[in-house]
């Protein structure tokens, strides 16, 4: 059976025509035509091209087209190169043996592990080795220091007494701090000072003060701060220095917000909500500036003495709550895309009352 490209040939030459006439004649260019008959697919920019002048000369010369296509189609799959996955490599002699070799190995070393693993689950005395649910948890002595820092469900606090130590285990770091004692479990709430008397005898034994703890997320833990009650170490840390809050005559025409007003001055912790994107700024009394890009979601915890100053590119992606004398107050500040630099912070006005304000900068 005559190939396409023989075909083509004779149907042209039967009409009594050359490859200049046909190409006259069907505006197919002579290179095209002489490469269809030649059956050349490298004298076309591509398979396309070649197809469909293919169809084109084909209906020219009233020559079945789907004829051509297929005899077309049949040589080019008969010159493709065998798929790799179809053809058979045979292995060489060593290979089988060498499998079964680093099977025997590799049932042996499971088996090996296996026998070490329940040997291990015993002791001397046959008993069976119980594993600590917190074995990652970790335990502070408490020492005549004050203890500062962030602790986990499962912690441990080491009280010293007369009879040895007495174990406080963190029970909770879900929105408040629950600390499991000998008389129960004994919670403080966020930003504010507990004292604690762990052993029911009437006598304050601890004092806790709770700087950091969110009420969505427990794998935070809490930052906390722990001293024994009569160390004479006290939580300076959590005491207003009230020789730095200035008296509302000082800012002049500032606009201010009051918060809450009190006869003393105390500790505030202000949370941060994100419910959008939002490039976010903050001073907690005199440390370093903390800033990053927070997102839809993301919450920020600052707890401050005496004064806290933020600045923000979009105001309205950020709710806030002040929580003070273990009472809450939410915040609205400033309006959507609105850039805004905003001191919350104690100031003592002229009848002798500390307040708690916000102060819009400019």
């Amino acid at each position: 059976m005559d190939s396409y490209g023989e075909i083509l040939r004779k149907a042209r030459e039967e009409k009594g025509l050359d490859q200049e006439e046909a190409s006259r004649e069907t505006s197919i260019s002579v290179s095209f035509i002489k490469g269809i008959e030649d059956e050349d697919v490298n004298a076309f920019p591509g398979e396309a091209y070649m197809q469909g002048f293919m169809r084109n000369y084909a209906e020219y010369l009233n020559v079945n087209p789907d004829t051509v296509l297929n005899l077309y189609r049949a040589k080019k799959l008969q010159e493709s190169p065998v798929p790799e996955g179809l053809i058979v490599h045979e292995k060489p002699w060593f290979f089988w043996p060498i499998v079964s070799t680093a099977g025997f190995i590799f049932c042996a070393l499971v088996f090996l592990l296996l026998y070490i693993f329940v040997f291990n689950k015993s002791v001397d005395d046959g008993k069976e080795v119980v594993l600590d649910k917190n074995a990652s948890s970790k335990k502070y002595p408490l020492t005549d220091k004050a203890f500062v820092g962030r602790l986990y469900k499962g912690d441990q606090i080491l009280y010293p007494s007369s009879d040895g130590d007495v174990v406080l285990t963190v029970q909770d770091t879900l929105s408040s701090f629950g600390l499991q004692c000998p008389v129960g479990t004994l919670y403080t709430d966020l930003a504010e000072e507990t004292e604690l008397d762990i052993d029911g005898d009437t006598m304050s034994d601890l004092i806790i003060y709770v700087s950091d703890i969110s009420a969505t997320d427990s794998s935070r833990g809490a930052e906390v701060r722990i001293v024994k009650r009569g160390s004479g170490v006290y939580l300076a840390s959590t005491t207003t220095d009230t020789a730095e809050i200035p008296f509302a005559s000082e800012l002049g025409a500032q606009k201010r917000t009051v918060i809450l007003e009190d006869n003393r001055a105390y500790p505030f912790t202000l949370n941060g909500s994100f419910r959008g994107s939002c490039e976010f700024r903050y001073r907690v009394d005199r440390h370093e500036p903390v800033e990053g890009y927070f997102s839809n979601g993301e919450i920020v915890t600052m707890t401050a003495n005496n004064g806290i100053r933020l600045w923000m590119s979009n105001c309205n992606t950020v709710k806030f709550s002040i929580t003070a004398d273990s009472k809450g107050y939410d915040l609205e500040i400033g309006k959507a895309g609105q850039v805004l630099v905003e001191d919350i912070k104690w100031i003592k006005d002229s009848d002798g009352k500390y307040k708690l304000v916000v102060i819009e900068l400019d």
